[in-house]
């Protein structure tokens, strides 16, 4: 920042205020008062005039050191009075010393290198507020000075002329006050660019917020923050515009609320959740106050917000009108980026999409086919910035909805509605059918002209690059310059020479001097007369036979041929280039860059509405939150919403989601009849003869067969995806104890639960690669907690496998039919009634219907995102169904149902030492104790769950629970209908 702007915030822009301070500077005195001076009125009129233009005079001068406009002391008028004069000269020297400040203000922001877009857009648009402040000054100096008009200038007289300039001066210099933030001026400072565009944009939304409220004196007041406000957003716009509609980040000052993480490419597997991250600020509190707030000077100041909020809208620095949208924004270009990486692999639209428009006419407005980078650009290939303009300009001009009349059809093309002319003619709105409304011609629409104008110029730079191209005029003749010059001043713009853009209407009053000015016609020096010095010199040689008779630059020398040839098409290629190269612009005063440059994209129409905004008054006076939804969110929601679809179409049919997770389903939720049936088998028969498998090899050999067996192998496109292993965490034979030291082997049956128990399956970890991009669904945290469900689907389906197993024993010792054996048997169905009636709830509400809500909801996403949610929703949904979440709840019902799958397991164990045959009594005896312990924590561990699974409170919240209360409690087997207990062995 220039050193002139830092000493402007010093000394004024805190301390400015208006009356008292200018009084006070201009009327201070020494005590050696220096004599009077008796100066005409109507020069002090011209001086102030002169000082509200930025310049000093004699009388009035601009004090370097106190950054203000002072009048000289010894000034007086002889028919004022000094107190008078005093109140008289203070409000024009308190205008003029704002609109020098601002001046000065701007000035800094344009020549520091530190400036964003943002901050430069709106530098531009006080830029422009100021120089028709100072018209009204220039042109009431006019007025004095023309001899025509005999009107004596005054004092007063100048009071009620100017008045609005002096309150636009103060209204203009507390906007930039405010909207500035003050570590802007600090050259220490580390404020960041994004910081500065939010409090920008913030700041102006909301005192934008406050004026449109407030009619009478404060309408100038909205249509002054209004079009500062469009002007500042202008640049942000821009980039939301290359992030949407073309996927890339046009960023380099970082001012948009999220920044790409160059670590991360778009082929990595954490790409959608670490690639783009929201900018967030250090604190709860931001660093950017403005110079109303860090004086306390604010008052009326929108930005003084509770500490809660404040801490709430600054987590992340995101413009407010946006703030509810910017997850979407952020995912929108992700999608595109993510298919544009991977090409397509059908012959669908979706990497080629046309759009087409239709005018007023019933013509196609543009038959432009977009393809890659602009696949998705909106209608007549504007930019966002250009229809956020154009609605701007229909919503403040005539109160027209833009975006109605611009919309998609069933075809995913954009355009303009049919039903326009009927809207602008008045014949329709709404669907009305009111026809009281007066029928306005188009041209009494604005934003309709503008949008008019800028499909013409479009489709004439199309025709006019095609016109103009080296091939064509290459072979023009020469007596048709005059036609391929007309040819060229049909059409609206001249690229390459703004020149003749400028002179357009002078050039079509003067065809006869076209010749003239014409390069072909300027280029070459004229003949030389040596005719008799070439006779001399050549007579006899046959040359001059041959029709040579001087020296021609013109045309060359006849044995230089292909040089003129050559020279020649040059000449007519520049000449294209260049129409008439010694034309001069004629001068035409206030004349905009964007009237007579070549129509630029992002430029030449947002500075048509900036500068028609600057001049026409709005028509009403909308709340901003209107503004915003009705010009520029509905927009970034429509083409949000259009991603999605395309990226949506392209899960669902190029990258197969939902096969993809089918097969997790039949993998992870053993939905499978028996693509695992022989894997588990073996592993199951293997722990239940206390064998240990911790070789990875071994398993994924014993795994492939079981695929391979399979009549569910043509689920897996690649049987090698699917791999199994031994977690670090814990394996199949726990052999070492807590210190990390090996265990000496037992035959005790506590070492052989720790080493074979219900938990030791919880090791074994599956791993299947889903084919990019569907890893981003699915990857490797989803395939965690897919592990976690399967581990404990494991138990349930072992302890399944061992009743079973244990059931066949006892089946074949049927024919001793004993009390014991009774008991045995009653003990056996309990423990097999349970699994059995879980196992059939899992399959049932895990399997089945979270699956159906899984699809369901799959057909509801509109993004990516949405579908990254649903899987969420799905992977939380079975996690809790089969009780693996970290929640004190599903661990308390967790934990009891383990422990009566290890029951089974312990049962299991019983039998299969009972029938082994070679039992000795005291083995029976302490056998019987065992079945009577497992039966007592079974009834405990049952009671326990009905009382947890019955109550209200999670019965209300988790209606699924209500489920497995009616399978465990099948016919009021253990419960009551009332909540009474009718078996309980123990306390």
């Amino acid at each position: 920042m220039s050193e002139s702007l830092l000493r402007v915030d010093r000394a004024c822009l805190e301390t400015l205020i208006p009356g008292a301070m200018c009084s006070r500077r201009v009327w201070t005195h020494s005590e050696l008062t220096p004599p009077s001076v008796s100066v005409n009125e109507s020069d002090l009129v011209k001086g102030l005039l002169q000082a509200l233009q930025g310049f000093s005079s004699p009388f009035i001068f601009w004090d370097q050191k106190e950054q203000t406009f002072r009048a000289k002391s010894e000034i007086r008028v002889s028919h004022l009075s000094q107190p008078s004069l005093h109140v008289l000269l203070a409000g024009f020297l308190y205008a003029a010393t704002c609109l020098k400040l601002v001046e000065s203000i701007v000035a800094g922001i344009n020549t520091s290198l530190r400036s964003p877009p943002t901050l430069m857009g709106f530098s531009n648009s006080v830029s422009g507020w100021l120089e028709r402040l100072r018209d009204i000054a220039l042109n009431e100096e006019v007025k004095i000075n023309d001899f025509n008009v005999a009107v004596t200038p005054t004092l007063l007289g100048l009071t009620t002329s100017l008045s609005s300039l002096c309150s636009g001066a103060e209204y203009l210099f507390q906007v930039v006050r405010g909207a500035i933030p003050h570590a802007y001026f600090e050259s220490t400072s580390a404020i960041s660019t994004a910081e500065i565009a939010v409090h920008v944009l913030d700041y102006l939304y909301k005192r934008l917020d406050e004026v449109c409220l407030v009619q009478g004196g404060e309408v100038e007041g909205f249509h002054v923050l209004l079009q500062i406000f469009a002007g500042s957003l202008l640049p942000y716009v821009e980039g939301l515009d290359s992030w949407l509609f073309e996927g890339t980040l046009d960023d380099p000052f970082e001012e948009l609320f999220f920044s790409a993480n160059q670590s991360v490419s778009v082929s990595d597997a954490e790409f959608w959740e670490k690639s783009y991250l929201l900018t967030r600020v250090l604190g709860p509190k931001s660093n950017v106050t403005s110079l109303n707030q860090k004086k306390g000077m604010s008052g009326n100041d929108s930005n003084s917000v509770s500490d809660k909020d404040k801490e709430q809208n600054n987590r992340v620095l995101c413009p407010l009108f946006i703030k509810d949208i910017c997850k979407s924004i952020v995912s929108a270009g992700k999608s595109l980026q993510l298919m544009r990486h991977i090409p397509s692999t059908s012959s669908e639209k979706c990497g080629k999409i046309q759009y087409h428009g239709q005018n007023d006419f019933g013509n196609s407005a543009c038959g432009i086919l977009l393809a890659g980078r602009n696949s998705f650009r909106s209608t007549a290939d504007l930019a966002l910035s250009e229809i956020f303009c154009l609605s701007l300009a229909g919503l403040i001009g005539h109160g027209d909805h833009v975006s109605r009349y611009l919309w998609k059809d069933e075809t995913d093309e954009w355009e303009i509605s049919p039903t326009l002319p009927l809207y602008i003619s008045g014949r329709l709105v709404d669907g009305t059918g009111d026809r009281d409304i007066s029928a306005l011609t188009y041209s009494d629409r604005m934003w309709y002209k503008l949008l008019v104008g800028a499909v013409q110029e479009k489709r004439s730079i199309d025709a006019k690059s095609e016109l103009q191209s080296p091939c064509y005029v290459s072979h023009v003749k020469d007596e048709k310059n005059v036609l391929v010059a007309e040819k060229v001043l049909q059409r609206l713009f001249c690229h390459e020479n703004p020149v003749v853009s400028v002179s357009k209407m002078d050039l079509e009053r003067n065809k006869n001097a076209w010749n003239v000015l014409n390069l072909s016609q300027n280029y070459c020096l004229p003949s030389l007369n040596d005719e008799s010095l070439l006779s001399a010199v050549f007579e006899g040689s046959g040359v001059a036979d041959t029709g040579l008779t001087g020296t021609n630059y013109k045309f060359g020398f006849q044995f230089g041929r292909s040089e003129y040839l050559s020279n020649q098409d040059d000449t007519q290629i520049l000449e294209t280039l260049f129409p008439f190269p010694t034309l001069l612009p004629s001068f035409q005063p206030k004349l905009h860059m964007s009237e007579f440059l070549p129509f630029q994209k992002n430029s030449t129409l947002p500075s048509r509405v900036l500068s028609w905004m600057l001049k026409a008054e709005p028509r009403d006076t909308p709340l901003p939150v209107v503004i915003m939804q009705e010009c520029l969110t509905i927009y970034i929601r429509r083409q949000v919403d259009d991603i999605g679809k395309v990226i949506l179409s392209k899960l669902m049919n190029d990258w197969k989601l939902m096969h993809e997770l089918a097969v997790l389903r039949a993998i992870y939720l053993l939905g499978s009849g028996d693509l695992l049936q022989h894997f588990l088998t073996v592993i199951f028969d293997r722990l239940s003869k206390g064998e240990s498998s911790n070789d990875d090899f071994e398993l994924n050999i014993i795994l492939q067969e079981s695929i391979r067996n399979s009549a569910d192998a043509m689920l897996l496109s690649s049987p090698d995806a699917l791999v199994v292993s031994i977690s670090s965490e814990g394996s199949l034979d726990r052999d070492k104890d807590d210190k990390g030291e090996v265990k000496p082997r037992s035959s005790t049956r506590k070492s052989r639960v720790n080493n074979f128990g219900i938990d030791c399956l919880e090791s074994l970890k599956f791993t299947y690669k889903v084919p990019w991009p569907l890893e981003l669904i699915a990857n490797s945290e989803a395939i965690k907690k897919y592990n976690q469900v399967m581990g404990f689907l494991l138990k349930v389906k072992r302890a399944k496998y061992v009743l079973d197993k244990a059931r066949r024993w006892m089946w074949k010792g049927k024919g001793s039919a004993t009390k014991i054996r009774k008991h045995h048997w009653l003990l056996e169905q309990k423990l097999l009634n349970f699994v059995d009636a879980f196992h059939q709830y899992v399959m049932d509400r895990v399997y089945h219907t979270a699956w159906r809500e899984l699809c369901e909801a799959m057909v509801k996403a509109g993004s990516l995102d949405e579908v990254i949610d649903v899987h969420e929703t799905y992977l939380l949904s079975i996690q809790r169904q089969c009780f693996v979440v970290q929640e004190k709840l599903w661990v308390i019902i967790a934990s009891r149902i383990n422990m009566i799958l290890g029951l089974a397991l312990e049962f299991y164990s019983i039998q299969q030492t009972l029938s082994s045959g070679g039992a000795v009594s005291a083995i029976k005896a302490r056998c019987e104790m065992e079945i009577d312990r497992i039966e007592k924590q079974f009834e405990d561990c049952i009671a326990f769950l009905l009382r947890v699974l019955t109550s209200k409170l999670n019965v209300g919240h988790f209606p699924h629970l209500a489920d497995l209360v009616t399978r465990i409690n099948y016919n009021y087997h253990y419960m009551s209908d009332t909540g009474s207990l009718m078996t309980v062995s123990g306390s």
